[in-house]
């Protein structure tokens, strides 16, 4: 049993700023040995994510408190029984602990794994356990299989990806959500090809991956649309050919530029009426996908005509259909190549005791992509 510090949610929905509310407060937990199949990691960096931030405001609801956090990248200090993976390792971590062994999984689909779904869901590790001790001795739920603002953790080697010990933490971390959820989204679930329009609704970490992956897979016309001037200039430098602030006038804006309509429509921000902008952007026969998670109360509404007589598609996209044991490496691949650009989603590099202040960041729209360096 080792001592970690760890950032902990114990009540969700305190009101913004979270500077002041402190929904994650900093303490030390114990950390048992990996079991089975598991392994202890060094945390070397941790990005903040929108997944995170809905389980603060209560939009994701999760068993509390958690040690929370799901995007990251470390090295491995202990292995238990039966894994591949040594100390020394560098790894990325990915937020579905595919089991490999279900039906989904063997049919080439491990972001929809269901042991890894039930076991997110229940805030435990992909075996059903818990590792964490609090000085109270309560045991703190896992999110996401990683809970990753944490000096330590343990984790499912099922959601763990070896890399090369030289990608440092900072953007290895990247790799494990952001990159994966937004570019998987453009080269998976959209699918797109070349000369066809875009359109990427939010620009946050995930928006911008995809954005980048669009441009890469050869989209002629390629729209950024936000509401924060400086994502729309930030997409505008990486290959957006056309930047739309959102508004009223918005989807009218994209069919102006995009000739009636992008063949692909990306939504990232988990907000209905913009999944809906997305959808009324999309042309005739056109593709719009989504990847954002709004809160479960809420619902869509969408002309069902429309699928049938435009021959439309609707399309959800978890952890970016991608397969991260093939596609971690291909990305960090292509980002190594030049290709996906990946390092300037990099917005700060923060300490775990600004978690908070990071998260009201998050929370504004002021930061693309934080990342917690230990």
């Amino acid at each position: 049993m080792i001592e970690t510090r760890a950032a902990v949610l114990v009540e969700s929905a305190r009101p913004a700023p979270y500077a002041d509310s402190r929904p994650l407060e900093i303490t030390s937990l114990r950390l048992d040995p990996p079991g089975p199949g598991e392994l202890l990691v060094r945390v070397g960096a941790a990005g903040l994510c929108h997944s995170d931030l809905s389980v603060i405001n209560g939009s994701r609801p999760r068993p509390l408190p958690m040690a929370l956090g799901h995007e990251a990248a470390g090295e491995v200090v202990e292995v238990g029984a039966g894994t591949e993976f040594q100390p020394g390792d560098h790894v990325v971590l990915a937020f579905v602990p595919a089991c490999g062994h279900c039906e989904r999984c063997t049919g080439g689909r491990p972001a929809l794994c269901g042991p890894a779904a039930e076991a997110n869901g229940a805030g435990t590790l992909l075996g059903g356990g818990l590792r964490f001790s609090g000085p109270d001795g309560g045991r703190p739920f896992h999110h996401l299989g990683v809970s990753a603002f944490s000096e330590y953790t343990v984790v499912s080697a099922r959601s763990a990806v070896r890399v090369d010990p030289d990608l440092p933490p900072e953007i290895a971390a990247l790799f494990g959500c952001a990159v994966l959820t937004g570019a998987g989204a453009a080269f998976y679930s959209a699918a797109v090809r070349p000369g066809e329009s875009v359109v990427v609704f939010g620009l946050g970490g995930v928006g911008l991956a995809a954005l980048l992956a669009a441009k890469a897979a050869g989209a002629a016309t390629l729209v950024a649309v936000d509401v924060v001037p400086h994502k729309l200039e930030l997409a505008r430098r990486l290959g957006a050919t056309d930047v739309v602030a959102n508004g009223p006038d918005a989807v009218e804006q994209i069919r102006e530029v995009t000739g009636g309509g992008a063949e692909k429509a990306i939504d990232t921000t988990g907000v209905v009426p913009v999944l809906e902008q997305a959808y009324r952007s999309t042309r005739a026969g056109g593709t719009t996908v989504t990847v954002g998670l709004p809160h479960p109360s809420h619902d869509l509404k969408l002309p069902a005509l429309s699928l049938v007589a435009e021959e439309k598609t609707l399309r959800g996209s978890y952890l970016g259909s991608c397969v991260p044991r093939r596609d971690v490496p291909r990305f960090i691949g292509m980002y190594r190549a030049g290709v996906l650009p990946v390092d300037a989603l990099l917005s700060d590099r923060l300490s775990l005791e600004d978690v908070n202040t990071g998260f009201d960041r998050l929370h504004t729209g002021e930061a693309v992509r934080q990342v917690i360096v230990f």
